[in-house]
């Protein structure tokens, strides 16, 4: 039921993050500010397959 999806830096476009999401409770794409320490700043971290 839970699917594993990555978290990509709206900034850089790398790849920081790993989390579950509940797909029949979520159906749009998560989007979290979050840490990139490859910018050293706090960025929108959007999701990607």
């Amino acid at each position: 039921m839970r699917d594993i999806i990555h978290l990509q830096c709206s900034a850089c476009k790398r790849r920081n993050y790993s989390t579950t999401k509940n797909k029949k409770k979520q159906q749009g794409k998560l989007e979290v500010k979050k840490y990139c320490p490859f910018c050293r700043s706090h960025q929108v971290h959007k999701e990607v397959k």
